[in-house]
């Protein structure tokens, strides 16, 4: 399972054969608190997976010896709930078009700025632990996740500390909101105002909540979601 534990960094994988490009990388991945490999090849690639789980994957589209749907599609037979994103000189909207059915997340079209690329990384690692299959027993799932929300702010602990006090001051309002919405049986209202609060969850790294809100957000009616909403909330208020 690709779920990501409180206080762990999380593992890339990055295929890329052109060296000047694997350069850029290197240099623009060093300010994410990431483990990163590398690989120059499909067959490498391939070996590397062997011995290491990874939470997200960076794929060159154009390989010397494949191609990155084809790898996606082998590394997806060891881990089918690993991540990945494409990198491609190709602009073109229909090679976009193809590489989103093949199961990539986006498409990087190089060359790119350091700050795109973080951009997407941060964006995808959000995703993954706000939308990762629950766990059987939810005691295991922490209620912050710092690998993502130091991610999303280069990690500086202070802006974090700040962020997350405002996210905290807020949350009662847009539980409350919730709840009204809820009991007035607008479940329109009650999906806007959880789709706003996952998104917060994702900037501040609120693991628990971010899954309550999205069982809660596809499943309105039920008395479960909604109970575990208000446990998820009571916690990080008490």
């Amino acid at each position: 399972m690709n779920t990501q534990r409180q206080g762990s960094i999380p593992h890339l994988l990055l295929v890329e054969d052109d060296m000047t490009s694997q350069g850029f990388f290197q240099f623009a991945l060093e300010s994410l608190p990431a483990t990163v490999d590398i690989a120059d090849s499909f067959a490498s690639a391939l070996k590397r997976a062997e011995t290491a789980h990874y939470d997200l994957l960076l794929i060159d589209v154009n390989l010397p010896d494949g191609d990155g749907p084809a790898l996606l599609q082998r590394l997806r037979a060891r881990d089918p709930q690993v991540t990945a994103l494409a990198h491609t000189a190709d602009a073109s909207s229909e090679l976009q078009q193809s590489l989103q059915q093949a199961g990539f997340s986006e498409t990087l079209i190089k060359p790119m700025s350091r700050e795109t690329l973080l951009k997407a990384i941060r964006r995808t690692l959000a995703k993954t632990a706000a939308n990762s299959p629950d766990l059987d027993d939810e005691a295991d799932v922490p209620h912050w996740d710092e690998t993502v929300a130091l991610s999303a702010l280069n990690g500086q602990q202070a802006h974090l500390r700040a962020l997350r006090e405002l996210f905290l001051s807020e949350l009662p309002g847009a539980r409350d909101a919730v709840r009204r919405a809820l009991r007035q049986h607008d479940e329109g209202e009650a999906r806007n105002q959880l789709h706003r609060l996952k998104a917060s969850c994702g900037f501040v790294g609120a693991l628990r909540l971010a899954r309550a809100v999205r069982q809660l957000h596809n499943n309105p009616d039920s008395t479960a979601a909604q109970q575990q909403f208000d446990a998820a909330v009571s916690a990080l208020l008490a």
